[in-house]
């Protein structure tokens, strides 16, 4: 029978310690997030470190898996796509055994769309088959009561994604689905920084043009396509065919997405 849980008045049961998770700051805030992040060498640690946000925001079963590539660095115990989670145990054992990723519609839907989406909501916008609705209503059965996904792009195409969840029957996924957006993006950074091979194993830099970093570095500042044209006097157009090149390479979906992951990979 499905329990009906409601959010506990107590706050979040604390991480356990970590000899590799240096911060620990009492209220975890993006801020603290990132400083965390930057500081930490390994992949168990960074996802122990967003696991302990995103419990704090009320979402405690975390995902992280690539799609369409095979992860570079992955934790033992998960097989592909997933990099790693963190879900109940018993429906773990079930999803890799059944390899329900090759019926999941978070999993199917999540390279075609380019925003933040709620898995309440997929049967809204799309036909879900039959064996799709089943995953979502197991999953629900399981304690993943309401849930969203969070599309991560990077350079050649490459598509990750990142899924939250919450085990309680009051939890708002819209409410804190901007958090929750900002916070799988600075994972993915951070993960795509530990992952990345070193220079002499062939690493793939995604190369720039002076024009293109300079275009990005003013959309970082919230500069319009127009102002951009204006103080490099070039024109609107120009701007725009830039920043699209930039976007292609960064494989970002927005001109914002692209300023932000090429200011995180150090191109700005």
């Amino acid at each position: 029978m499905e329990r009906n849980l409601t959010r506990p008045e107590t706050s979040a049961t604390p991480h356990p310690d970590s000899p590799e998770w240096a911060c620990k700051p009492t209220i975890m805030d993006l801020f603290s997030f990132t400083e965390c992040a930057s500081q930490t060498h390994s992949l168990k640690a960074l996802f122990d470190l967003l696991v302990n946000f995103a419990t704090k925001e009320g979402f405690s079963e975390v995902a992280y898996g690539t799609l369409n590539f095979d992860a570079p660095l992955q934790l033992s115990e998960c097989p592909p796509p997933t990099v790693a989670v963190k879900w109940p145990p018993e429906w773990c054992d079930r999803y890799f055994k059944r390899k329900y990723h090759m019926i999941d519609p978070v999993v199917r839907r999540t390279p075609t769309l380019s925003r933040p989406f709620l898995w309440d909501r997929l049967a809204d916008h799309y036909q879900l088959q039959p064996d799709e609705k089943r995953v979502l209503e197991e999953a629900r059965d399981a304690g993943l009561k309401h849930g969203m996904s969070v599309p991560l792009f990077g350079p050649l195409g490459q598509v990750s994604v990142a899924s939250f969840a919450s085990p309680f029957d009051d939890a708002d996924p819209q409410d804190r689905i901007g958090h929750l957006n900002t916070l799988a993006w600075h994972f993915h950074i951070a993960y795509r920084e530990i992952a990345r091979p070193s220079s002499s194993g062939g690493d793939k830099r995604v190369a720039l043009s002076q024009r293109e970093i300079t275009c990005l570095r003013w959309v970082k500042e919230g500069k319009s396509s127009w102002a951009i044209g204006k103080i490099l006097e070039i024109s609107e157009n120009t701007v725009n065919f830039h920043i699209k090149n930039a976007m292609r390479k960064l494989g970002a979906s927005r001109r914002t997405q692209a300023a932000f992951t090429a200011d995180q990979l150090n191109l700005l």
